[in-house]
């Protein structure tokens, strides 16, 4: 029946034309419609594709969102034995702020991988940590903020003033950065977009040395994705704003709703893939408009079994 990448060109388009959309309402102060175009947007790119396709995580549940809902089905095989069961993990328009305001990191992003290899991440939050490869082993969300970052600081053989944490801006993380300056290490600060903070902490391009914080949970599950490509730590534990959050989360999951999630459990199979496409020039260029009436978008493909990266400049005219 094939592998997921067989199917990576769709996803592609799925991202560029969410990207294509929500990059229309850069700058215009309305994040809503922005979200709406998005979701549209890569909705319509799924009726004509080849598979058995369902929504992991997605814009809510059926009573909150006319589509890409939690558990809605997708393809032109559905039900069909003898194609792909893939599960996807959306976010249309992840940075919807950003996108109304034209700032960095706004992107369209997906994972998909084989049907009950994605958690069904409920909406909340989780607690996050996120580096490199050569931080495999030595950190994790189970010791100290100290402990974590003078782990960083021995293996990459750095002074901790030379160490750097990036993290999302909010007022929940007033300990943490306490602690950070505290130690001395470097803060970079987000107004948001912690799938591309993870993933520049992740990569030695990205001039950051580790992820901490929380940030929203089913951007964890494809932010665990890409890193589990690219090599790398990532691991997340739920944290809850309320008990009825935690009652829903206890439905959706089937587990110890304290457990410490890595990157393999959040993402179970090798074959699967991450994409994402700029909307707001950041972590990916964004959209760009020429006066002949073409479109440009730059997106990024991760596919997990080989762990090759490739980017992907596309010209549209639309």
């Amino acid at each position: 029946m094939g592998k997921v990448s067989d199917l990576a060109h769709h996803f592609l388009d799925a991202v560029d034309m969410a990207a294509i959309a929500s990059a229309r309402w850069r700058g215009k102060g309305d994040k809503m419609a922005a979200d709406a175009a998005a979701v549209a947007a890569m909705r319509a790119t799924f009726d004509n594709v080849p598979f058995d396709g369902r929504v992991a995580i997605g814009e809510g549940e059926r009573d909150e969102a006319p589509m890409l809902y939690i558990g809605e089905q997708l393809g032109c095989e559905i039900g069909n034995p003898n194609v792909l069961a893939i599960d996807i993990a959306v976010d249309p328009l992840e940075c919807t702020n950003n996108c109304a305001d034209d700032l960095p990191n706004s992107i369209a992003v997906l994972a998909a991988a084989p049907r009950g290899t994605l958690l069904h991440a409920p909406d909340c939050y989780m607690n996050k940590i996120a580096a490199g490869p050569e931080m495999e082993g030595h950190i994790t969300l189970d010791a100290s903020v100290e402990y974590n970052i003078e782990q960083v600081a021995s293996v990459l053989d750095k002074p901790i003033d030379e160490v750097r944490i990036i993290a999302l801006d909010r007022p929940r993380h007033h300990d943490l950065f306490k602690d950070i300056k505290r130690l001395g290490a470097g803060l970079t600060l987000l107004g948001d977009g912690d799938i591309a903070a993870a993933l520049w902490a992740a990569r030695p391009e990205g001039n950051h040395d580790m992820l901490l914080g929380i940030g929203a949970a089913p951007e964890g599950v494809i932010t665990a994705t890409a890193i589990r490509g690219t090599g790398g730590v990532f691991e997340g534990r739920l944290v809850f704003r309320s008990d009825e959050e935690q009652a829903r989360a206890a439905g959706m999951i089937d587990d110890d709703l304290t457990r410490l999630w890595g990157a393999k459990d959040l993402c179970q199979s090798e074959d699967a893939i991450f994409v994402a496409s700029g909307v707001c020039d950041g972590y990916l260029p964004g959209v760009k408009v020429y006066n002949d009436g073409t479109v440009a978008t730059f997106a990024e493909m991760i596919d997990v079994a080989t762990g090759r990266v490739t980017r992907h400049d596309r010209t549209h005219s639309l």
